[in-house]
């Protein structure tokens, strides 16, 4: 039995040690070996996560390429914003974002002139509804960001809906979407978005480090990144200081000497979700949060996420009464070999390809010797 809930933080897959192993250990023979075929071969393999990647959310060449996160890629796009697309203007998000990329906008809001305008929660609710967002998004927002799915309740939004209206505002539409690629259906065939950001360390079962930024052609022709380096250029190897030019496609997000063992370590997995298919997985995953969602409501925990699964990610929260310790009840839990974690109150539940269907009831059995039911039901 394997009893890992934790693909909202690393996503695994059967055999994933010996593959990411093989991975790192080919690239190691070609680092190390005493001759001048290393970059080649290592920009080779970034490129091969960097079109793995081009196809899990359908996009065209040239308008993907790594970052090392989810923050330095929304501040790299943000930098390479023409001045007249935020200034004056309000960038819209949600106040259910990932934390990092907010503490990002706050600092930066006065740098490039815009108000940051986050859309709040209903008193009592636990994220913030596709209506209310709507209802904050007018003509006057230069650019809105979009969370795909929820870290903390796994709210999964209408991302077509959310980006059709923003085109009609004139807006610029960008989403982040870690916490729902690999495990829901998400493209940019359906999607009108202008930019994309995420990571692979997820539902993609990669390594950290191997962030994506994904812009739009039309958008990206004009952005003039400020984070900008040698590897911004059409050819890095143009070494005259007063020729710089940046190149035409998603290179141009590039700057300095790119990493490349994060591709490396990520890219089996990306393929093995593709070859699995997403599709596959969210049924799997659907089967089990299913079985979650029931034990719970058996047992009266109250549940902090959305019950239509087409308003849900791939995870299951679940609010622990405030007499519970969550530190005591995660750790009791490992104890048992049993993986989840907890923010605050809330205990989040991630269900993967590995996690057997035996796991869910165990998980709940021994819930239910930490936390007694008649303690965990909800008013």
């Amino acid at each position: 039995m394997s009893g890992y809930f934790l693909y909202h933080s690393i996503g695994t897959f059967p055999g994933k040690a010996e593959k990411m192993g093989d991975a790192l250990a080919r690239f190691s023979a070609v680092w190390s070996a005493e001759d001048d075929g290393q970059w080649s071969a290592a920009l080779g393999q970034r490129q091969a996560f960097i079109d793995a990647w081009r196809g899990v959310i359908d996009v065209p060449a040239g308008s993907l390429t790594t970052a090392e996160n989810v923050t330095t890629a929304l501040y790299s796009l943000i930098g390479a914003l023409p001045e007249d697309r935020l200034r004056g203007k309000r960038l819209l998000v949600a106040a259910d974002c990932f934390p990092s990329l907010h503490f990002l906008l706050a600092g930066i809001a006065d740098r490039f002139g815009f108000t940051l305008d986050t859309v709040p929660l209903r008193p009592g609710e636990a994220w913030v509804r596709d209506e209310d967002f709507m209802a904050h998004w007018q003509e006057d927002v230069g650019l809105a960001l979009l969370t795909f799915v929820s870290s903390t309740t796994s709210h999964r939004i209408d991302a077509q809906r959310l980006a059709a209206h923003g085109k009609a505002m004139g807006s610029l539409v960008g989403v982040d979407i870690t916490q729902g690629v690999g495990v829901v259906p998400f493209s940019l065939g359906t999607i009108d978005a202008d930019f994309v950001v995420s990571t692979s360390l997820k539902w993609l079962c990669g390594a950290s480090g191997a962030g994506i930024l994904y812009v739009r052609p039309e958008l990206l022709a004009a952005c003039r990144p400020e984070l900008r380096g040698w590897f911004s250029q059409e050819n890095p190897f143009s070494w005259d200081l007063d020729k710089f030019q940046f190149a035409a496609d998603a290179r141009r997000f590039d700057h300095g000497t790119p990493a490349i063992l994060a591709s490396v370590a990520s890219l089996p997995g990306i393929e093995w979700v593709m070859e699995r298919g997403i599709a596959a997985i969210r049924a799997n995953n659907l089967e089990a949060s299913s079985r979650i969602i029931g034990r719970a409501q058996e047992n009266g925990w109250a549940i902090a996420s959305p019950l239509n699964p087409d308003e849900r990610g791939g995870s299951v929260m679940l609010t622990l009464p405030e007499a519970a310790d969550p530190a005591g009840v995660v750790a009791a839990l490992r104890d048992q070999k049993i993986y989840c974690d907890a923010r605050g109150r809330t205990m989040r539940l991630s269900p993967g390809v590995v996690t057997s269907g035996d796991a869910v009831d165990e998980l709940f059995n021994a819930l239910e010797r930490i936390v007694p039911p008649e303690n965990t039901r909800s008013a």
